[in-house]
């Protein structure tokens, strides 16, 4: 399934300006730092894009118990819909200054630290903190910010 988060970012930013500063994709959550234009309506099409294409995959792979949990925590008003993958709404921060995207960045990288998936950021692979420790990675990122 991470696999079809990483095409919708390459998508974003080869057909919609979008640039992928930092990212980390977990079991139940994913943070991004992304910058271009429209950002908050990519983001929208981000997550009904993959929305859309992960329950599908679930469906097709008789994922049965996973699919009934995201049944029963859809929001009751949300009746075009049967599933509720994402969290409504988005939690987007404006990056004020270097300082604050070194911050985010490292919090980013930390998850699965944190998680104690790993005992150092670079081994966990869907995450850009390879990318910043100058391995390779995942997906293109702007990295000269």
């Amino acid at each position: 399934f991470a696999e079809i988060i990483f095409d919708s970012w390459r998508f974003l930013k080869k057909h919609r300006q979008i640039d992928l500063l930092a990212f980390v994709v977990m079991e139940n959550h994913l943070h991004w730092i992304a910058v271009g234009p429209d950002l908050s309506e990519r983001v929208g099409q981000f997550k009904s894009f993959t929305a859309r294409q992960i329950l599908q995959a679930l469906e097709e792979r008789g994922f049965r118990t996973l699919l009934s949990q995201l049944k029963y925590f859809k929001r009751p008003e949300k009746r075009d819909q049967v599933y509720q993958l994402w969290q409504e709404g988005s939690h987007p921060q404006r990056v004020e200054n270097e300082a604050m995207l070194r911050q985010k960045i490292q919090y980013i990288h930390d998850n699965p630290l944190r998680r104690g998936y790993v005992d150092d950021p670079i081994a966990w692979r869907y995450s850009s903190a390879r990318i910043y420790a100058g391995q390779p990675g995942m997906l293109e990122l702007m990295t000269d910010w």
